[in-house]
């Protein structure tokens, strides 16, 4: 990931909020990175409602949910994207000169996870809608398309693309705390996607509090029932720990940004 580096043209420190995060917009959308990322995780989302609604056989199961699997994958892009808007700046040194333009580093931290969090929100909503729809009207003609009045449904796609932005988030944090790509990555991916592997053998009865649990049952419009699921958070309860868990990842960074060194 190239990341621009930024010379100052005021006095340090005369930066406030709005100033901020219009130079980290400037910084976000003018890197090639962020738009290919972005590009997959949308088209990847829509094409996989279409190829999944094309090959539903009949009604039975959860046909939201069936339009909206695309969007897991995407998770990990948006999340390695998010380690890069931070660790970019540190591996091209670029960040000595944000930190003297802005001193203030939780107000970048800040600006950073406004822009960035804002964008994927926007943009993920965006993707679910029409992954949602794109993956209704491929069904079957026998096959009734779901419909965002049913019960469970609307609020099933809101909260995907609400998952894609705390994850988004997450990995922005984790950039934040590690500093280096590969390790950051590597912290994402392990502690987001592979440790649920481990979690489901080793210790059932949290499985519910992982995060890829809980943006997978965020997708459901219909919650499963029985022993097998009774881990499982609901939609509701599940986002409130998923924004928790942002929360202290992002404060987490945000007092090390403080206190070591660029």
């Amino acid at each position: 990931m190239t990341t621009a580096t930024w010379e100052s043209r005021a006095p340090a420190g005369h930066y406030r909020f709005r100033h901020v995060a219009r130079m980290e917009w400037i910084k976000l959308w003018s890197l090639r990175s962020t738009w290919w990322t972005l590009a997959i995780t949308f088209v990847g989302a829509v094409g996989m409602a279409v190829v999944v609604g094309a090959n539903t056989k009949n009604a039975s199961g959860d046909l939201t949910n069936n339009a909206l699997a695309g969007v897991i994958p995407g998770m990990l892009t948006i999340g390695v994207l998010g380690v890069l808007v931070m660790t970019g700046e540190y591996s091209s040194g670029a960040i000595r000169s944000t930190l003297a333009v802005v001193p203030n580093r939780r107000l970048l931290l800040a600006a950073k996870t406004a822009v960035y969090g804002g964008s994927v929100l926007a943009l993920g909503e965006a993707g679910a809608f029409l992954a949602f729809l794109a993956g209704g009207a491929a069904l079957p003609a026998r096959v009734p398309p779901p419909s965002l009045g049913q019960p469970g449904v609307l609020r099933a796609v809101v909260l995907t693309g609400v998952g894609l932005c705390l994850i988004g988030l997450l990995g922005l944090g984790i950039g934040a705390i590690v500093r280096h790509t590969a390790a950051a990555i590597a912290v994402l991916v392990g502690g987001v996607f592979v440790v649920a592997q481990f979690i489901v053998m080793l210790a059932r009865p949290v499985i519910g509090y992982v995060p890829i649990s809980i943006v997978g049952s965020s997708l459901s419009a219909v919650q499963p029932q029985g022993d097998a699921h009774h881990h499982i958070l609901s939609p509701w309860t599940g986002l409130a720990m998923l924004c928790l868990y942002a929360a202290v990842v992002l404060g987490a960074g945000a007092w090390l940004l403080v206190r070591r060194d660029a």
